[in-house]
């Protein structure tokens, strides 16, 4: 059989350090593929007026999967302070490719899992009865809708007249926002489609049935954000009775969501929500379970499109140090989605039990699990650098 081919985008930053990594724990584990180089990022903004090359997009668009680091954005003014000065006043606008690529796949379905590992001490802790302190395991898997609502890029500072006009037909526009000038107002839109909602929800629901899990929660605010977040919800009550009634569904604002998952988070199976609201409530559970360190996630189109990549930023400033101090699991469990993507779940699986093993032990740590500051003397004081915890994690394949 001819080898599977894998589009890899490191990116900026750290991105280029984690993705190397995991790459070598793909291959320790015998995973054999051709990992084809796309560029993407800062670097190609800067030189060529375009962080997302249309080359890269043809080269997904072929192969269907991706493997993706991280990538810097910045503000429009130093994004137009950065470009290459031939290219300046040339009316090329920066906009962050990630999400660019988002749209232009119609990469809707974000899932990111968050599942706590025995040992790490970075592990949410609480008190329990009689000063006894409690650990409760998180397995928590976030399906997030991730083209639409406020990300999908509809919004004006200045609005134009006819922008202005439309909004002054609605009521409580006219009412609080009448007698502001436009050159005032800053807008920004929040649109749900009845598809792409009714897609994501399906989705999490299947996710359930398939592993295991005995409830879906609906973590939006339709008791205030009547038509959006009512229209999730109602949708949500409708698919739930029609195709899964085996599943508990849920629903929880995200203000109170945000107090009751570090109260109770074990009673949380899986969250659906939108774009922003879910990108909150994931990097929430992160946090329970290690950090950014450990957050992975994947995006799919309905089309086939597949990309697999960690929730952390590119960090620039730790990727120049001398010895990388990073920690890489977000990007190797990242390539482990993507396995189970593909069917090479017996290689993830292995994977994982390494990664468990490495944590459990405690021997091999990273600077983020010390608890120490992220600076490069952090290796002369204990902390594991990205290679020797990925080193470690090998060993134990």
């Amino acid at each position: 059989m001819a080898k599977r081919k894998i589009v890899t985008l490191p990116g900026d930053g750290i991105g280029k350090i984690v993705l190397a990594q995991a790459l070598r724990v793909l291959e320790a584990a015998g995973f054999n593929a051709d990992f084809l180089h796309g560029d993407i990022g800062w670097e190609f903004w800067c030189k060529e007026g375009n962080p997302l090359p249309q080359r890269t997009l043809d080269l997904i668009g072929e192969h269907k999967i991706a493997l993706f680091g991280a990538i810097t954005s910045k503000p429009a003014e130093e994004a137009n302070a950065e470009i290459d000065t031939g290219l300046r006043d040339k009316g090329f606008k920066y906009s962050s490719p990630i999400v660019g690529l988002r749209q232009y796949y119609n990469l809707d379905i974000c899932v990111r899992p968050c599942r706590s590992y025995k040992g790490n001490p970075l592990n949410f802790i609480r008190r329990g009865k009689g000063s006894t302190i409690e650990e409760p395991l998180v397995d928590v898997v976030i399906f997030r809708q991730n083209t639409e609502g406020l990300y999908s890029g509809v919004e004006w500072t200045n609005p134009p007249p006819q922008v202005y006009q439309a909004l002054m037909t609605h009521p409580k526009f006219a009412q609080n926002y009448g007698k502001v000038p436009p050159e005032e107002l800053s807008i920004s839109t929040r649109i749900f489609t009845r598809k792409a909602t009714e897609r994501i929800i399906t989705a999490a629901f299947e996710h359930a049935v398939s592993y295991g899990y005995k409830s879906v929660t609906l973590c939006e605010k339709p008791n205030v954000i009547r038509e959006t977040s009512g229209l999730m919800w109602r949708l949500a009550k409708e698919i739930q009775k029609r195709e899964f009634p085996g599943i508990q569904l849920y629903n929880t604002n995200i203000d109170a969501q945000m107090m009751w998952l570090t109260k109770n988070p074990e009673n949380y199976g899986v969250i659906v929500a939108g774009n922003m609201f879910g990108d909150i409530v994931s990097d929430a559970f992160a946090g329970l379970i290690g950090g950014l360190g450990f957050a992975c996630s994947a995006q799919f189109s309905s089309d086939g499109i597949a990309v697999f990549e960690p929730t952390h930023g590119s960090a620039p400033k730790y990727a120049d140090y001398d010895v990388p101090i990073v920690n890489p699991v977000a990007m190797i469990e990242s390539a482990c989605m993507m396995l189970d993507y593909i069917g090479e779940t017996v290689t993830a699986s292995t994977i994982r039990k390494a990664i468990a093993s490495v944590i459990e032990e405690g021997r091999v740590k990273t600077y983020d699990m010390m608890k120490l500051p992220g600076r490069p003397d952090v290796i002369q004081n204990g902390a594991a650098s990205t290679i020797q915890m990925t080193d470690a994690i090998i060993s134990k394949l």
